[in-house]
């Protein structure tokens, strides 16, 4: 019985992710104590976390990170490389803004835009995009995923295939030669794979930070990107990789040297 208890207890909480000690003990029909018994044994297993008054499921290792926590790292190179790939964008075009701590500071860059449409899940660039009446903005719609504030599931990935969009920029929370640009959240990725099959343009905008790094799941390799966009030079090693596969690498020196040429040419 009590084998069968403790089983029952994880299948309830995969379904109302929470529950109360007193919710157990009315359920189960057992003492407190009885109950206290299965929970301890239910967090040895690393199955629970216990809280006030309750329990939660315990979140899976490698589960993806709050999206708060990584809001307010690196914000500074975040919105650098925000701001270069704005200037990638064009009136009229239709684009799609992948749900991430630097694409989403992108629509500051964008309010100069005629006839822009943005197509977007996160949650933040909707609200960040509602400031400004001049920017069209298509939002998928979906289940909320709430680490990430964006939206996931077939609904999403019906809607983007309807859409013919232009250029599609993407985050990732982790790139690496070996595995390619990667994410946490097995949903996330069915959308981000689902876009990189598009017939567009397609922009990587990750920091420094996030080279070398992998996270649970793989959703296309470097060389399916057109462009990786990034706050300061990376490793060698990715520069010969881009080189090698026509992809173009842009950061604020070789933008900055695209200018000189520039000003050199007219002369």
């Amino acid at each position: 019985m009590k084998i069968d208890r403790i089983n029952r207890i994880h299948e309830l909480l995969k379904s109302v992710h929470n529950i109360s000690i007193n919710d157990l003990c009315d359920t189960f029909q057992v003492s407190k104590n009885t109950i206290r018994r299965d929970i301890a044994e239910l967090e040895q297993q690393g199955l629970i976390k216990k809280v006030y008054g309750g329990i939660v499921l315990a979140e899976p290792s490698g589960s993806p990170e709050p999206f708060a926590s990584r809001e307010s790292r690196n914000a500074d190179a975040k919105k650098q490389i925000a701001r270069m790939a704005a200037d990638f964008v064009h009136d009229g075009d239709v684009i799609y803004i992948d749900s991430g701590t630097t694409t989403m500071h992108m629509i500051p860059y964008l309010t100069e835009k005629h006839r822009l449409t943005i197509v977007t899940a996160s949650v933040h660039v909707i609200n960040a995009a509602s400031n400004y009446s001049n920017l069209n903005v298509l939002a998928t719609g979906g289940s909320l995923f709430t680490p990430s504030k964006a939206f996931v599931g077939p609904q999403v990935i019906q809607v983007l295939r309807r859409y013919n969009i232009s250029k599609v920029f993407l985050a990732s929370t982790g790139i690496s030669l070996e595995h390619g640009a990667t994410n946490a959240s097995p949903l996330e990725c069915e959308i981000k794979r689902c876009l990189v099959e598009k017939d567009c343009e397609h922009f990587l905008l990750v920091d420094d930070s996030k080279f070398d790094i992998s996270s649970l799941m793989s959703y296309c390799t470097l060389k399916e990107m057109q462009y990786i966009m990034t706050n300061k030079l990376p490793p060698e090693k990715y520069v010969s990789y881009c080189t090698a596969n026509h992809i173009q690498l842009i950061t604020p020196d070789t933008i900055r040297e695209e200018e000189v040429e520039k000003i050199a040419t007219m002369r």
